[in-house]
C-alpha cells in the first residue's frame, strides 16, 4: 500500500523539502526523516595477512602448471601412448 495518494492518471511529483543545506527534491517522500546509518569502521589487515589472497592464488597456479606439465610428460611417453591407442582400438572393435 502506498502512502502517496494520487490518481492512476496523475503524474507523481517529488516532494520539495525546505532545507538549509540545499534545494533537494525527494524521490521517496519521508526518506530524509529516516535515521542515518553509521558505516562500520574498516578492518585493517595486519602485516602477516596483507596480500594473503594473492599468495594463495600464486601457489595454486604454480601447482596447476606443475600438474599439467607432469600430465604432458606422462602422456607423451611411448607406454602410455600405446596403452591409449590399444584402449581406443578395443573400444572401436566391440560389436
Amino acid at each position: 500500500m502506498s502512502l502517496n495518494h494520487h490518481s492512476p492518471g496523475e503524474a507523481v511529483r517529488p516532494v520539495r523539502q525546505e532545507s538549509e543545506e540545499a534545494d533537494v527534491l525527494e524521490i521517496y517522500p519521508g526518506a530524509s526523516m529516516a535515521p542515518r546509518v553509521k558505516p562500520r569502521p574498516r578492518r585493517h589487515l595486519t602485516g602477516s595477512e596483507a596480500g594473503m589472497a594473492t599468495a594463495e592464488y600464486a601457489i595454486a597456479t604454480l601447482a596447476a602448471v606443475g600438474f599439467a606439465g607432469l600430465l604432458v610428460f606422462i602422456l607423451r611417453s611411448d607406454e602410455v601412448r600405446g596403452f591409449l591407442l590399444n584402449l581406443i582400438r578395443t573400444a572401436l572393435a566391440l560389436p
